[in-house]
């Protein structure tokens, strides 16, 4: 095999298939098993198509078609495509959670990609944890990498409506519980929310993290909107493969990309879509395996000056296939450009800059991408509180939340865990009013573990059939980037780690000022530390084995990004030498 252009280094893959030797001739005789020709180990580029295909993650059921596309683009541009697979993680059926096991997929992809012979990687992501997973994994490899998503389902259709996924759960769930509702009208929206293979089709966690991928240079111009079931999809997905055979000889890799600027572009990108507070978590972790720094309160000072331009549920009124005719990202982009939010010179996987690859993107429907003097929200970058309920920091989505509700002043509500909240929530004699602040605990990522997405308690029935349909929740959870409301989450240190949000007790008063950044109890400091002192000696001892036990131990908080602290850095992708 041969040098790339710039004759930087040598192809990675000769390590494994240019000697003429004992170890050569069984790697290539392995391979040639499947058929590959001669030809294909004289100066040709491998490319690992790394796939998360699983029937088992239906947002990402069409990878197999996806990833034969990525395939021909590859073998067009003279390179030699091997796919393989990885842990995919999908958010809608794996329990407790996916987020559990995002970072055992990161290890997944980081080992396949350095323990295997090729020279550059198409990361093949689409549901919630797949898309940061493989990032994070290629990260710490450091070898060319380009993210192909898989897109977002078609539109939601029930009673001759539009309909979000998973936005339409949560209005449902809360309409039957009201009893505005029967339980056969719930049922019968189940099949026409999800109606097409994809992801969700609402600025959810997925689709954020497309808008994240693609606002950071790491995929192709315009691609995260595009609909899975689109033919344009497999278009994207076939010129992506023809281009990661180009980054291998210019020896463009994700450290070229993912610099400090392409993480504020993504800050200010998320802002202005409305974007899911999971991504405060996701980028965090990806920042520290390529070793830029990034905190919480860098998205008060790049994302909270952003209004939120992008219409779309569930802070607005449309879907992502509305976004996607409108013009996808590209004009969002543009219009952040043309402000002077946005770090022009940022590289992408294109070899240009976001800027040169945006500067001339066109709107096709300013309802759907509002001119920045007409946003949906004048300030619509994730907001971050602190105060002595959340010493390191809690997180707030103010284009989802209700305004009369950011500065509020309530008595607690407390549920000790979630099981302790579905068995309370219920009771028509519960404690609580339209000016309570609903309160979960031990549900970060040790207390839950995996920091499952409930921090977007549904309320209380007795409220619900009063008229109110939004209350002030805090936890140290996380919620679904398709859900809504007033709802603080991330609450750090947790409660299982004594976090301050263990001590609360129903009747406490809590203060939310969600403009002036401050989450508080008024407690004491010295209550506080009384209240943490009998927590400390109730703890349980975690002694549970296996992957779950590897967890506990190795985690991280939210605001350090739930990694691994083992994980945390690029390790590169150097092999040890021949074992045979």
């Amino acid at each position: 095999m041969t040098d790339n252009k710039q004759g930087k280094r040598p192809l990675r893959s000769t390590q494994w298939f240019g000697e003429r030797d004992k170890n050569g001739f069984m790697y290539r005789s392995w391979m040639k098993n499947q058929g590959i020709p001669e030809h294909h180990f004289q100066g040709k580029p491998v490319i690992g198509i790394c796939n998360t295909w699983s029937e088992l993650t239906p947002c990402n059921a069409h990878f197999r078609d996806l990833a034969d596309r990525v395939r021909r683009g590859i073998l067009e541009a003279g390179g030699v495509p091997v796919e393989f697979p990885v842990f995919s993680n999908g958010e809608s059926n794996l329990r407790p959670t996916a987020m559990l096991t995002r970072n055992l997929a990161a290890m997944d992809v980081e080992e396949s990609i350095r323990g295997n012979p090729i020279d550059g990687v198409v990361l093949m992501t689409g549901c919630d944890k797949t898309t940061p997973a493989l990032m994070m994994g290629a990260a710490s490899c450091d070898l060319p990498a380009l993210v192909v998503t898989g897109g977002p389902m078609l539109n939601g259709k029930h009673r001759g409506q539009d309909v979000g996924s998973g936005t339409l759960v949560w209005n449902l769930h809360e309409d039957y519980k009201a009893g505005r509702i029967t339980l056969d009208e719930f049922m019968d929206a189940e099949a026409g929310m999800s109606r097409s293979t994809g992801t969700c089709n609402t600025m959810g966690t997925a689709s954020t993290m497309a808008c994240v991928a693609e606002a950071m240079g790491m995929s192709l111009p315009g691609s995260a909107a595009i609909p899975a079931v689109d033919s344009r999809r497999y278009a994207n997905a076939y010129v992506s493969g023809m281009r990661i055979v180009e980054m291998i000889k210019e020896d463009l890799k994700p450290s070229d990309i993912m610099t400090r600027a392409s993480f504020i572009n993504a800050i200010r990108t998320i802002a202005a879509v409305g974007g899911s507070t999971n991504t405060t978590i996701h980028m965090k972790a990806l920042a520290q395996r390529v070793g830029v720094p990034l905190s919480l309160d860098d998205w008060q000072t790049y994302g909270q000056p952003v209004p939120t331009i992008v219409d779309l549920l569930p802070s607005g009124r449309y879907l992502m296939e509305e976004f996607y005719y409108a013009g996808g990202l590209p004009p969002v982009l543009r219009r952040l450009g043309e402000a002077e939010l946005l770090e022009k010179g940022a590289m992408t996987v294109t070899g240009k800059t976001l800027w040169d690859n945006n500067r001339s993107a066109e709107c096709f429907n300013d309802e759907v991408i509002r001119p920045l003097d007409n946003p949906l929200c004048a300030s619509g970058g994730i907001c971050i509180v602190r105060g002595n309920l959340a010493p390191r920091g809690a997180v707030l989505k103010p284009s989802s939340a209700s305004p009369e509700l950011m500065k509020h002043r309530g008595r607690a509500v407390v549920f000790e865990d979630f099981e302790h909240y579905k068995a309370r929530i219920m009771d028509p004699d519960l404690d609580v009013d339209r000016n309570s602040v609903m309160v979960l605990k031990n549900c970060g990522p040790k207390g839950y573990p995996g920091m499952a997405e409930v921090g977007n308690m549904g309320l209380p029935p007795k409220l619900l059939k009063q008229g109110v349909t939004d209350m002030v929740r805090i936890s140290d959870a996380r919620m679904s980037g398709t859900a809504f409301g007033t709802v603080v989450l991330h609450v750090t240190p947790e409660a299982r780690e004594l976090g301050p949000l263990a001590a609360v007790e129903d009747g406490d008063w809590i203060v939310l000022d969600a403009e002036g950044g401050e989450l508080r109890v008024e407690l004491s400091e010295e209550e506080l530390a009384r209240r943490l002192e009998l927590v400390r000696q109730k703890l349980p001892i975690a002694r549970v084995g296996g992957y779950m036990q590897l967890y506990l131990e190795h985690v991280l908080q939210a605001d350090e990004g739930c990694d691994f602290d083992f994980l945390v850095g690029c390790r590169g992708a150097k092999v040890p030498a021949h074992s045979h």
